[in-house]
């Protein structure tokens, strides 16, 4: 359809002056319009998938990309389970763990708190909690001592801090002379820790493995084994062939049901403001519907002379078909260069933008990342590019046709 004829009168009629700078005002309007849509899109997908990225990561820096635990909740022989989990070649790590919902006191003030169990010599090899301590060290974690790790918001609400004692209330009961009362036990504050996410900085507390048994009565078990994956998105499928390996005595659950809810609204935000965005290449992408009409309009008599020449109806809706195309391919290119440059540079173009006005888009009193993130994905750019080319050509159908049916005759009456 698209001969070197059609191709070469396309263009010219894009490039040639025309009678109507209405013309002209309109097609340039229509190009920045899809080049403002296009940049939008990526830099605003970008800028979610950092956002994405970040909360997974904080995230799952304490939780576990999959854990192994027993039917009834107390796993005894979790040696030989962590030995069978991380012979699959894609486990990198797995440390044993005990959890339990406490209450700590402090004072006048007690909160609730998941109380954790670690060994801190195998929790750097699931979890970053090591590496975020603030104050302190993990490994000052000894059995025997009971000592304990705070999120830094659970000890400013409790106003501890490294030294305190803080009263750890167990939900189980205890049966003595005076009555069934609450299991309870003083810890010493051996460090703080902050994540960045209020969920575990306000709420976690962790604590020896064996200290936890000893408070929890669980005679030499633990809850489970936390597992650390070589790729967290290959988490469902690993989980499958682990609990493969160890049978039906163990449940295994990954960290895509744990978090499904809070990710699974991550990706319908994502989907929405793909769709809302794309509306405005849209907009922008139907303006070369105007432009192209009246262009056809405009040039009535250059239609009918080129028919008389012996050009037919679809040879006519080629050229303009390529007139209306190189909009969108001027617009959508000129939209991937604006958008991929803000997508790799928006770390570094917020914070001179901050400097220079003298505000904070994300100020750090409210939110936990107080940088806008950016992560470019190849397969969004080329999605988004595919798109906007689409609608482009889509909207050079109508007008083309149009064209097409242009009758020589009534044309060239008045000429």
């Amino acid at each position: 359809m698209f001969t070197p004829y059609e191709v070469f009168v396309g263009l010219r009629y894009t490039r040639a002056k025309r009678r109507n700078h209405f013309i002209s005002f309109i097609s340039l309007t229509s190009m920045l319009g899809i080049a403002l849509g296009v940049t939008a899109l990526i830099t605003v997908l970008s800028v979610m998938n950092g956002f994405e990225k970040e909360l997974r990561e904080r995230i799952l820096g304490m939780a576990s990309h999959a854990t192994i635990t027993a039917l009834d909740g107390r796993l005894g022989d979790w040696d030989g389970a962590r030995d069978i989990a991380l012979r699959h070649a894609e486990v990198t790590g797995a440390a044993p763990f005990v959890r339990s919902e406490v209450m700590l006191s402090q004072g006048g003030r007690v909160s609730g708190a998941l109380l954790r169990g670690v060994l801190p010599e195998r929790e750097p090899e699931v979890s970053e909690v090591g590496a975020k301590m603030t104050v302190g060290a993990l490994d000052a974690l000894r059995p025997g001592e009971f000592g304990i790790v705070l999120g830094t918001e659970l000890a400013r609400y409790l106003g501890v801090w490294p030294g305190d004692r803080v009263t750890v209330v167990t939900p189980e009961a205890a049966s003595t002379p005076a009555g069934i009362l609450p299991r309870l036990k003083r810890f010493t504050v051996t460090g703080l820790f902050e994540v960045g996410m209020y969920e575990y900085d306000r709420n976690l507390a962790l604590v020896h493995l064996a200290d936890a048994g000893r408070l929890l009565r669980l005679d030499g078990t633990v809850s489970g084994v936390r597992l650390k994956l070589d790729d967290l998105f290959q988490a469902p499928r690993v989980v499958r062939e682990v609990a493969g390996e160890l049978g039906g005595a163990f449940a295994v659950r990954d960290w895509t049901r744990e978090h499904a809810n809070f990710f699974r609204a991550v990706q319908t935000e994502k989907r929405v403001m793909f769709i809302i965005l794309l509306l405005i290449v849209a907009v922008a992408a139907f303006n070369i519907v105007s432009t192209l009409v009246m262009t056809v309009n405009d040039k009535q008599a250059d239609i009918a002379i080129l028919q008389t020449l012996g050009s037919t109806p679809r040879s006519i809706m080629a050229v303009f078909i390529v007139q209306g195309a190189l909009i969108g391919v001027v617009g959508t290119l000129l939209g991937l260069a604006g958008g991929i440059s803000l997508a790799l540079n928006v770390e570094t173009l917020v914070p001179a933008i901050e400097r220079l006005f003298g505000i904070q888009f994300l100020s750090p009193d409210v939110y936990y990342i107080s940088d806008l993130p950016s992560d470019l994905h190849w397969s969004d750019v080329h999605r988004i590019a595919a798109m906007s080319l689409l609608l482009s050509l889509l909207a050079t159908l109508y007008p083309a046709w149009r064209a097409s049916r242009t009758q020589p005759a009534e044309a060239l009456r008045y000429e």
